[in-house]
């Protein structure tokens, strides 16, 4: 594996080091080591699945509180995704700030998501399978969510969302939420 650090510290993009002959290739994409050497939590509680129909499907932003707050893995199976990360960690140099890249079938990159941090993704092709490997057992009471067209987050999404679920759809902006503070805008320059 190479493991790449992002601009959000904690987070990273995992690409496969593969070993091909002329049968295909094999390569591993989890290791215990590597990912504690690379100060990264190697828990994994459960391996989840999901499929999705149409391009623009987006799944997100979610996260789950401490002290359920959980890692994942994420890595598209099938088709192109376009996967972000926010980080919610208000002590972090880079709070709220959001982190995106394309995981593909054909680059078979994956996002590792740390603690403390949501995620979401918008599919960028019909059929998309995706697959998450997660530090922390779901928990319902625990789930909590951002909107993925926050405009405090000022995300842009490659492709327009045309599926979303009511509830994704419903998670509060930040400027609503108690939970968060929202920095102000800086301030731009004049003549």
């Amino acid at each position: 594996m190479q493991i790449h650090t992002t601009p959000l510290p904690g987070s990273a993009l995992i690409d496969l080091k593969l070993l091909t002959d002329d049968r295909g290739f094999f390569a591993r994409s989890f290791c215990e080591q590597e990912f504690t050497e690379a100060g990264l939590d190697p828990a994994i509680a459960q391996c989840n699945m999901s499929f999705n129909h149409v391009a623009g499907t987006l799944r997100g932003f979610h996260y789950q509180l401490e002290p359920n707050a959980e890692v994942k893995v994420i890595r598209c199976l099938r088709g192109a995704i376009y996967d972000v990360i926010v980080d919610l960690r208000p002590d972090s140099p880079t709070y709220l700030q959001h982190f995106g890249a394309e995981l593909t079938q054909d680059n078979r990159r994956a996002m590792y998501v740390p603690r403390n941090f949501a995620h979401a993704y918008l599919t960028l092709t019909d059929d998309a399978e995706t697959m998450y490997q997660v530090s922390t057992p779901y928990t319902p009471g625990a789930e909590r969510g951002l909107r993925h067209d926050d405009p405090a987050l000022g995300i842009e999404w490659p492709v327009a969302v045309t599926t979303i679920s009511d509830k994704d759809a419903s998670w509060p902006l930040l400027a609503d939420n108690p939970d968060f503070t929202v920095p102000a805008p800086a301030a731009t320059g004049g003549r």
